[in-house]
């Protein structure tokens, strides 16, 4: 008979003090954790880990700690500017925030394999609040926390000179924005559940991206979500890639804001169903096209189900983000 050991495998990303969101896990040097090359658009070589982690359907039992808000399955992954999913070039991740980091001023990438009882202890507890019918045990855990700073131009302050891919950045330590959010693996051998922790979070876009060099806002913003590497399977946070990523600490699936819960072995999002790669949340509905013929419905059991149903004679179809709903008409009155 086989057993598994409890084992815990923290990654996180910091820049400066650490930070003490209360919605993270523990980090940092008295929690035992290594630190990744200090590069830009660096990341760790192949991390073996002891328990075979399932993603989308695939067992891989390594992994990569990528500086840009991303960890790989396969192969590391130095891209700055995030690609819309899905990406189709077989390369499996989850990005926590994918985004254009330079760590060479004060930042630290913090990850480690262990296996504390106590926080293990509080993982199961925290996936049985979510997942109530699995009765999941954890014996296994990666935690990828991050603080990071944006490298963003030239200020007037307390300035270092930091190397990058286009030459030189003057930046100033003292009013540099910074992002806070941390990435949770665990499995028991057989389940694997990813959960994304939020802290403060300031700036979408690197200069690279064609972000503010002051705000670090604009351009291309950050990727929040999953990629299986094929052209069916993956899932975006609400926001990616847009502006609204900036407030991703203000929403949930789970009912806590600045936290993301998900199924990874089948990929299934705690709280709702997924899509067309998109969240809806338990009872939710909408209408799947522009002429709202079609009218769906997240299920209790995680499926979504679509039937033919109009809008009612009063209310007219409208667009709104990725599907349609049927709403009052602007200058109607009933």
């Amino acid at each position: 008979m086989k057993t598994i050991l409890p084992l815990l495998l923290v990654a996180t990303a910091c820049l400066g003090d650490l930070a003490t969101d209360p919605i993270l896990y523990p980090y940092g040097p008295s929690e035992g954790d290594r630190i990744t090359p200090r590069k830009d658009d660096g990341a760790t070589s192949a991390i073996p880990i002891s328990t075979p982690f399932v993603f989308f359907g695939k067992k891989h039992n390594s992994l990569y700690v990528n500086n840009n808000g991303v960890i790989s399955f396969g192969v590391a992954v130095s891209k700055y500017t995030p690609d819309a999913f899905p990406l189709t070039d077989g390369s499996p991740f989850v990005a926590p925030y994918w985004g254009d980091v330079n760590n060479q001023i004060a930042g630290k990438v913090y990850y480690r394999e262990s296996k504390d009882p106590n926080l293990l202890d509080r993982i199961s507890k925290d996936m049985k609040e979510y997942y109530p019918n699995f009765n999941y045990r954890a014996t296994w855990i990666f935690v990828r926390k991050a603080r990071i700073s944006q490298i963003l131009g030239s200020f007037q302050r307390r300035r270092q000179k930091i190397p990058n891919r286009r030459g030189t950045s003057i930046v100033d330590l003292d009013i540099t924005p910074t992002n806070t959010f941390q990435a949770v693996l665990t499995s028991n051998g057989k389940l694997a559940f990813i959960i994304l922790n939020y802290g403060p979070i300031t700036w979408t876009t690197g200069k690279a991206s064609g972000g503010d060099p002051l705000t670090g806002l604009g351009g291309i913003p950050a990727q929040a979500g999953f990629n299986s590497g094929d052209k069916t399977h993956y899932f975006n946070i609400p926001g990616s890639r847009t502006p609204d990523i900036v407030n991703i600490k203000k929403t949930s699936n789970v009912n806590t804001p600045g936290r993301w819960v998900f199924e990874v072995d089948r990929f299934r999002p705690a709280g709702g169903c997924v899509y067309e790669a998109n969240f809806v949340r338990y009872n939710e509905t909408f209408w799947k096209d522009p002429t709202c013929e079609m009218k769906c419905k997240c299920n209790m059991d995680g499926d979504v189900e679509c039937e033919e149903e109009w809008c009612s004679s009063n209310l007219l179809c409208q667009s709104s983000t990725w599907h349609y709903t049927c709403r009052i008409g602007i200058g109607q009155c009933f």
